[in-house]
């Protein structure tokens, strides 16, 4: 089964071109689900299917047309379904604080529960080969980083937290009911926990097979957004996933002539030169900005022809490698920069504020640097066989 993950900044259009891509698989035979993981979600909305603003009935995968369905994580069910003794005992706590009885409900969805239950179905599917293509329209940035980031947190925390927690609580409880002015979590909590991380084990090494798990980011040709683009790009890297293509979105069209947009042109022409010499060498598909509102399947189908004009097939895998890696050797922080055919004597490099810039004859690659390593300096740099491996030091 292959996963598609679209992400990209709040606003862009990363919903229609996550619906579109679903459209375009469906047409080419490939049993399809696009799973909405923005809490916020937009997903039957895009397909303008209608009904009441919170009506849930896209919960569960629904169809929307031959080989193509949509799910919307509903938060409230999925509570119900896996999260009771957690959100119960969360519930009582906030009680405790004077929130009433539907506050504490409300109160008691925490962040992370929606990606949490989106990995959970993603990793079932996968299991019984229900879908052959899951296309994920995740939220914006930020939580789309936290979603890929969760499986590794929680294995961690089952492997060197959990146990300790469990059997100390279960000593202490007795004592500590008596004392403490709130309940301690039941047995029962633990359970819940423990069966919610069977539920999800084994999909991080799935988000990191780039044979199974591609990210496309969706952006715009406006220097904001693409700031944005870059820090994803560089935090999918440090996480170990693949971008195998930036979108860019809303273009104006060349046939747009009204003196108005003569600056917005020359910007997007400018910021469009600086996406394709960052991003390269993974490929940028331009998408226009439409004449009306993209909505409904037909609307999708259009954005779909555009968007795979010659019939491209998105579920095609076009990238293994990931373009660098960011490690930590012996205490000393390396960039690890995949470079086939380069020679050491060709390769220049620099610092420019954040990022570490890589010169090869006349092309330049731009590297965002993760917060952590954002203030060293390139103290040397060697190949290790198609890898250059830069080495960082403090200034």
């Amino acid at each position: 089964m292959r996963i598609l993950l679209y992400s990209g900044k709040g606003g862009v259009g990363k919903t229609s071109i996550a619906a579109a891509t679903g459209v375009q698989l469906a047409r080419r035979g490939y049993k399809t689900l696009v799973m909405s993981v923005d809490p916020a979600h937009s997903l039957a909305d895009s397909f303008d299917l209608g009904g009441q603003l919170f009506h849930g009935a896209t919960g569960e995968p629904t169809s929307v047309a031959d080989r193509l369905w949509i799910q919307e994580v509903n938060i409230q069910r999925e509570i119900k379904r896996h999260w009771q003794a957690i959100s119960g005992y969360i519930t009582s706590l906030l009680r405790t604080t004077g929130l009433g009885d539907v506050e504490a409900e409300e109160m008691a969805i925490f962040p992370g529960m929606e990606e949490l239950s989106a990995l959970m179905y993603v990793n079932q599917y996968r299991k019984t080969a229900e879908f052959d293509v899951v296309v994920l329209d995740c939220a914006p940035t930020a939580e789309s980083l936290r979603f890929v980031s969760l499986p590794t947190t929680l294995d961690w925390y089952m492997k060197h937290v959990f146990s300790w927690e469990r059997k100390l609580l279960k000593a202490i409880r007795p004592l500590a009911n008596r004392l403490a002015p709130v309940e301690m979590p039941p047995e029962k909590y633990f359970d819940n926990v423990q069966d919610l991380f069977g539920k999800i084990e084994g999909i991080d090494t799935i988000l990191e097979d780039s044979s199974i798990t591609s990210v496309r980011l969706v952006t715009n040709a406006e220097k904001m957004v693409l700031r944005e683009t870059q820090r994803a790009f560089v935090y999918f890297s440090l996480h170990g996933l693949t971008v195998d293509q930036v979108v860019v979105n809303r273009l104006f069209p060349a046939d747009v002539q009204d003196a108005f947009f003569d600056n917005w042109r020359v910007t997007q022409g400018a910021v469009l030169a600086e996406i394709e010499a960052y991003f390269a060498p993974i490929p940028v598909s331009r998408v226009p900005l439409f004449r009306s509102e993209v909505l409904g399947f037909e609307r999708l189908g259009i954005l779909a022809d555009t968007l795979y004009a010659n019939g491209e097939d998105p579920a095609l895998v076009t990238r293994t490698d990931r373009p660098y890696s960011f490690v930590r050797n012996d205490g000393q922080y390396q960039v690890r920069m995949h470079l086939p055919f380069a020679e050491k004597g060709e390769i220049g490099l620099f610092k420019k504020d954040d990022e570490l810039v890589v010169e090869i004859g006349t092309l330049r690659r731009h590297i965002g640097l993760p917060t952590s390593m954002s203030q060293l300096i390139p103290s040397g740099a060697r190949m290790d066989g198609d890898i250059l491996v830069v080495e960082m030091r403090s200034a």
